[in-house]
């Protein structure tokens, strides 16, 4: 029974984590946010591994996991988002800037369109609860990977070294994204799992090179290098043509 709670023991601390990210990103300190939502994919990673070492799985683990996942990786990116859009307003058109913000102010109905992406999360975590083609691969974006992008927003903002913040505040831009990762989480695209039954090269060499990139990018562009780490992943998980 206690090998049984362990695993949904560290999903508890996943459900706390998204909690504990919310207070946060309500509360104005989105970087702070992140950081939660990071330590939350962390649990979720964990709980999962946890439960395959020790042989333990149940209908209520799976249900529990779940429904930590709504929370960390489901209302939290929707609250960014929205947060995000609550900080721009409209501005007259400047000839010098690239992007003018055109949204009217923060009672515009605009940054509620945020929470797509949270209903969008709960269609793909009932999905994925109910797909038995998602054993051992996914069909779709996984929550936690959607979340990670969107919350790596507001620590490039906070460390903005390459200019681009005028971008990510242009609420067009936003809105866009919330589309695209909206989309990802239902569509019927395929992706490989970070999960290694074994490891032998041979067996996991894709897992293994999306690592070693993933790990150089962080290194080196830290939260900048999320967005592109998401984008690899979706890249190297499409399946190489069958020659007839």
């Amino acid at each position: 029974m206690l090998k049984r709670s362990i695993p949904n023991a560290v999903t508890c601390l996943n459900l706390l984590c998204g909690c504990l990210a919310l207070t946060f990103i309500f509360a104005g300190r989105l970087d702070v946010g992140a950081y939660f939502v990071g330590a939350a994919a962390v649990a979720d990673f964990f709980d999962g591994l946890l439960a395959r070492a020790l042989r333990v799985s149940s209908a209520i683990g799976k249900d529990l996991d779940s429904l930590a996942d709504m929370v960390s990786f489901g209302v939290v990116p929707g609250a960014i988002l929205f947060q995000l859009l609550m900080q721009t307003q409209i501005v007259a058109p400047n000839p010098g800037s690239h992007f003018a913000m055109v949204l009217p102010g923060p009672m515009d109905a605009l940054p509620f369109f945020a929470f797509l992406v949270t209903i969008f999360s709960a269609l793909r975590l009932a999905k994925f609860n109910n797909d038995t083609r998602q054993t051992t691969s996914f069909i779709g974006l996984p929550t936690p990977a959607c979340t990670l992008v969107v919350a790596s927003l507001p620590l490039i903002l906070e460390n903005d070294q390459f200019g681009i913040a005028p971008f990510i505040l242009n609420p067009w831009v936003l809105v866009a994204l919330t589309v695209l990762l909206s989309g990802l989480l239902v569509a019927e695209l395929p992706l490989f799992a970070l999960k290694f039954k074994n490891l032998r090269w041979a067996d996991n060499r894709r897992r293994f090179l999306f690592v070693l990139v993933a790990a150089g990018l962080l290194l080196v562009l830290q939260a900048a290098a999320v967005p592109l780490v998401v984008l690899i992943y979706v890249l190297f998980s499409i399946p190489k043509p069958v020659n007839r």
